[in-house]
């Protein structure tokens, strides 16, 4: 699977050339630098025998060599050569030296002119190794006395790897067997198990590489994928049901139709093809104990949902997908994407409704800890974690869900989640007003990137209105720090807070259309909250997006706008002058974002056909997808790229 703490499916890259490599039979593959070789079984990786003038191979019992009879300086430096001959002038003072027919170097020192001895007998060449290193020569070991000789020479059985000497297989060397990678552990002693190579995700190990192999195998950080987990969270009782399904789109971004299937746990849910380019929406069962009732925190065993794909595909979760209040979405990360750490943004407890944090594993043993922002906030304590919203070394498995609530006067916001394996991350509320005290409530809720995935720099820019596409809807705007001492600026300058003491902290800007670019000295996490209806800002109630950094941008994307909302809108944020596209219509309402030398264009997208759509450009561009039905609303990115990007 990427990038520090970055997971990939595969070990090691795909093989993008094969000129030059071969296998040796054994079907055992050593991989180096990401890139695979065959391994030798008849010579170490260093120790080549050497020969004479004469066409004889010397054995190795002096470290003294002389380039000048013609040996071999382009072997290895540990190993050790014999002859050595030196050369012989008829000048006093000098060392004459012979060559006996054995090959031994020998010679004799001329008294010089002055009367006194001059001995310059050659001592050029390597030095002796080390006393008990051990070097290879050939598949021979040998472990050296530290005087230019060996304690022993041990024939290998199998295979001389330095500096181990003789082993059953070269450490980082890999084999297949059926579908599963096995690996050379360290001490080149045996195999371990490696990589599963999933059917479900078409993979399959490849005996001639020893790695899995096929379209998932080597997809990239990005918000495309294979595997997925999506995963209820709260929601209103009441519109929790059939008529108001839980589902997921599933947008296959290839030229080849993909086999999607679903798990629970252990059980099958379902399996369905989505064919190439195209968009599939899948209802799944709500899960009630992660929906119903209002807390307390809890931990799940499978409460996720499992989603693998053949082919790489990009996943939004809708819950609910058709009713007309109360609903949000969510972009979800593939697992490839995800890390062990991540500052949450959720909103605040509107009684009795909870702000939440979803916790959910991809592997068994993950141990997660939460860490509340400042020192701890109201919780209903459950599932490990205590009423203050701290918990330590909480242990979830495979598709386990921890989802932590609020109680009365506690905002989850600045949490920070760690976990010793990869885990995904979801923060939103139950319903609830924005700002409060302006109706009417509604579902938020939105993934959150990892920490090494945030940056510096954002652009905010807010929707539009509906049924006046002409105008803009207000936002509340959240800023939150993920180091201590963290320095904002903004451009144009918003009147705020500029300096968050503490990791976790962060500043709220009130409602407002302005656009305006916000960095900082530290990395940081900017979520955007759409208001509620009765402010005055046309129709739909608060929907929640997790702002796309500039540097996470990309030039393409295929996305999904569920066609039975009223009015589904993609926001581009672009530089100045590009060549945008949405659906092969040229984007020409661009306007500049002050003098940040970015444009932000509102295109209204239209429902007929599946709610596949796309936006490709000359230069990276962030994109944001959100729809409005009555009082409802859905805000998410749609796309991005998940790149490592240093503190």
């Amino acid at each position: 699977m990427l990038r520090p703490g970055m997971r990939h499916l595969c070990a090691t890259a795909l093989i993008t050339s094969l000129a030059g490599c071969g296998d040796d039979g054994t079907g055992v593959v050593s991989i180096t630098a990401g890139v695979s070789t065959t391994t030798s079984t008849s010579q170490g990786s260093s120790g080549v025998d050497t020969q004479d003038p004469t066409g004889s191979t010397s054995s190795p019992t002096s470290s003294t060599t002389d380039n000048s009879a013609g040996s071999d300086t382009s072997g290895p430096t540990t190993s050790t050569t014999s002859p050595v001959t030196s050369s012989t002038t008829d000048e006093p003072g000098t060392s004459t030296g012979t060559t006996d027919p054995s090959g031994t170097s020998t010679g004799t020192t001329e008294p010089s002119t002055d009367g006194t001895t001059d001995d310059t007998t050659s001592t050029t060449g390597p030095q002796p190794c080390a006393e008990d290193q051990v070097q290879c020569s050939g598949n021979v070991a040998q472990v050296c006395d530290g005087m230019g000789g060996f304690k022993s020479e041990t024939p290998c059985p199998e295979l001389c790897v330095e500096p181990l000497g003789c082993v059953a297989c070269d450490p980082g060397a890999t084999k297949c067997d059926g579908n599963q990678v096995l690996v050379c552990n360290d001490q080149g002693d045996g195999f371990v198990a490696g990589d599963s190579c999933d059917p479900l995700l078409g993979l399959s190990c490849d005996a001639n590489f020893g790695q899995c192999v096929g379209a998932c195998a080597n997809i990239g950080t990005s918000y495309i994928g294979c595997e997925y987990y999506p995963v209820v969270t709260q929601q209103l009782d009441v519109f929790v049901g059939p008529a108001n399904p839980y589902a997921v789109a599933v947008a296959n971004t290839t030229g080849n139709s993909a086999t999607v299937t679903v798990h629970r746990g252990a059980n099958q849910v379902v399996q369905q093809m989505v064919a190439a380019n195209s968009v599939a929406v899948i209802n799944l069962p709500w899960v009630t104990e992660l929906t119903n009732g209002t807390g307390p925190t809890v931990k799940i065993t499978d409460g996720a949902y499992r989603l693998r794909s053949t082919q790489p595909v990009t996943v939004y979760q809708f819950n609910p997908l058709n009713a007309d209040v109360t609903n949000d979405a969510s972009l979800l990360l593939p697992v490839n994407t995800w890390t062990g750490n991540y500052l949450v943004a959720a909103w605040n407890h509107w009684n009795p409704y909870p702000g939440f944090i979803s916790i959910t594993a991809h592997e068994d043993g993950t141990v997660v800890n939460v860490k509340a922002p400042k020192n701890g906030v109201p919780t209903q304590a459950g599932g490990g974690v205590d009423a203050q919203g701290n918990g330590n070394n909480i242990t979830l498995n495979d598709g386990d869900v921890l989802q932590i609530t609020t109680a009365n006067g506690g905002d989850p916001t600045g949490s920070i989640v760690t976990a010793n394996k990869p885990v995904q991350v979801i923060g939103g509320h139950d319903c609830t007003q924005v700002p409060i005290g302006i109706t009417a409530c509604d579902h938020l809720e939105e993934s959150m990137f990892p920490i090494e995935a945030l940056a510096k720099k954002y652009i905010v820019a807010p929707p539009v209105q509906q049924p006046n596409n002409a105008l803009e809807k207000a936002v509340i705007v959240r800023i939150v720090a993920s180091e201590d001492n963290t320095t904002l600026t903004f451009t144009p300058d918003q009147p705020v807070n500029k300096v968050l003491a503490k990791a976790g902290d962060f500043v709220e800007i009130g409602q407002s259309t302005n656009k305006y670019v916000v960095e900082a000295d530290k990395k940081i996490l900017v979520t955007e909250y759409m208001v509620g209806q009765s402010a005055g800002y046309g129709t739909s109630d608060p929907a929640m997006l997790v702002a796309v950094p500039s540097e996470q941008f990309r030039s393409s994307y295929l996305f999904y706008a569920q066609t039975g909302w009223q009015a589904n809108f993609v926001d581009i944020i672009a530089p100045n002058n590009s060549t945008v596209q949405v659906d092969g219509a040229a984007v020409n309402n661009f306007t500049a974002i002050g003098a940040s030398g970015y444009s932000l264009a509102h295109v209204k997208l239209s429902n007929a056909g599946n709610g596949s759509h796309t936006v490709t450009s000359d230069t990276k561009v962030g994109i944001s997808v959100y729809g409005v039905i009555d009082f409802g609303s859905y805000w998410y990115p749609g796309g991005l790229d998940l790149d490592v990007i240093p503190q």
